[in-house]
């Protein structure tokens, strides 16, 4: 799970500062405030981290469909700036968990949290990593950066002491690999340094478990076809949401019945029964032994059945959004962009008490960019009733100030307060009623003159 990550001179935000994550992250705000640069920066790093090309700093877009398409590092960098940063911090799971050798000792020192940090040189002709380390604290710590002479010199401290060098290994060149990895000669620098490919495994570890959805969803189609592929996940559109449900799932025994069952399909059903948006959900197959599918809802218990693309788009544009949820592997981090998009405001509420059912039984996180003051006013709600804990949350509000972006982190209180509410959150919603009031007394007055 990250717990936290922040950011230098990327886009509108000049400096972010900290920015703590919870295993449910929201960020809210005004158009074009910066919600979504801030999701930006980990997706930018996840296509970097998937690129083939090792020699590639920062993939900041392609021809080809990506997470994000950035345009030149150039033009990433906040203002007339060349230099931007990026920070993450994550905890490790048991795969990626290190044991780092103490100079001097027999022990192993066990790290199951790690920061990362990159600076990046923006140049007009060329791309450089002018710095990237990793560390725990102040136990351990990896540096390597860009000297006067291009060169680059590696640092790394176990526990305060720098770990021995081979004798008579001269200064090598350790020109860095992507914006976070070390050359093959970084590895002969030090006695037994190894563990530098498991830093860079575990940074790549923690991207693969990242998955994003994008706020605009492919539109349902009347028929899939499927082969029995199993994708990662829904894709960045959606387009996937039903192979993923296919893909684990197993036929009937009945021979009557084409219907198809897995462990998502119940757990979506429900969901969309719970949200009030169908009482009934199933994909069947048109054919024995084919590869054409349809899916099947009833929207209310005395409705005929109807194809997807016949119920309505709310549907539609939630589904995709629920299969992720229970598709992603337990200990997932998940990315959504206006999840609430085309909902009714109950279901927008709804999807509230989803998200904190997911973080709690799958050990899911949850990176939510939204809009929506129905889905925040749920989550207030379920602190007061003590079914969230506040900690749980990371809670933030984005707005554009003198053309930097600027963050607010939202005091949420035990009793589901926000003591520092900012002016015109959601916009003066109160402000029209008065003025709707205002209104509507003149045209009353008016109409009483009249006769």
């Amino acid at each position: 799970m990250f717990t936290e990550i922040s950011m230098t001179n990327f886009k509108s935000w000049r400096e972010t500062g900290p920015v703590r994550m919870a295993p449910l992250t929201a960020f809210f705000g005004a158009n074009s405030s910066g919600k979504s640069s801030l999701l930006q920066m980990l997706l930018l790093l996840k296509q970097t981290a998937e690129s083939n090309d090792r020699n590639l700093v920062l993939k900041t877009g392609s021809i080809q469909p990506g997470y994000v398409n950035l345009g030149t590092p150039q033009e990433i960098t906040f203002g007339d700036t060349t230099e931007l940063t990026m920070r993450l911090g994550w905890n490790l799971d048991a795969q990626t968990e290190l044991a780092i050798p103490i100079p001097g000792d027999t022990e192993t020192m066990r790290i199951k949290k790690l920061r990362f940090e990159t600076t990046i040189l923006a140049e007009p002709q060329r791309i450089h990593v002018k710095s990237h380390s990793y560390n725990h604290s102040d136990k351990f710590l990896v540096d390597l950066t860009r000297q006067d002479n291009h060169r680059y010199r590696m640092r790394i401290s176990v526990n305060g002491t720098e770990p021995p060098r081979p004798q008579g290994r001269p200064h090598v060149l350790m020109q860095p690999e992507k914006c976070y990895g070390f050359s093959p000669e970084a590895f002969l620098y030090y006695v037994d340094a190894n563990y530098l490919s498991d830093l860079e495994f575990a940074l790549e570890q923690q991207m693969r478990s990242l998955h994003y959805l994008g706020p605009l969803r492919d539109y349902p189609q009347r028929t899939y076809s499927w082969n029995g592929e199993k994708p990662t996940d829904v894709g960045l559109k959606g387009e996937l949401a039903i192979h993923a449900l296919l893909a684990g799932a197993e036929q009937s025994i009945s021979p009557k019945s084409r219907g198809l069952y897995s462990r998502l399909m119940p757990r979506v059903a429900k969901c969309l029964v719970d949200l009030e948006l169908a009482a009934n959900f199933d994909i069947r197959r048109l054919a024995d032994g084919g590869s054409l599918y349809q899916v099947w809802l009833k929207h209310q218990k005395e409705s005929p059945e109807t194809l997807l693309p016949d119920l309505g788009i709310g549907v539609s544009q939630v589904l995709p959004v629920l299969v992720l949820c229970y598709y992603v592997p337990v200990g997932s981090t998940i990315i959504l962009e206006q999840p609430e998009l085309h909902l009714h405001p109950s279901v927008q509420a709804g999807l509230a008490d989803v998200f904190i059912d997911i973080i709690r039984r799958r050990n899911v996180q949850i990176i939510i960019e939204s809009h929506s003051e129905h889905f925040l006013r749920r989550l207030q709600l379920r602190i007061a009733e003590q079914k969230l804990e506040p900690q749980d949350t990371a809670l933030y509000f984005c707005a554009m100030e003198n053309g930097k972006s600027e963050l607010t982190p939202l005091e949420v209180n035990l009793f589901g307060e926000i003591s520092n509410w900012p002016q015109d959150f959601f916009g003066d919603m109160t402000g029209d009623v008065v003025e709707t009031v205002k209104a509507g007394y003149e045209r009353k007055l008016e109409q009483a003159r009249a006769l």
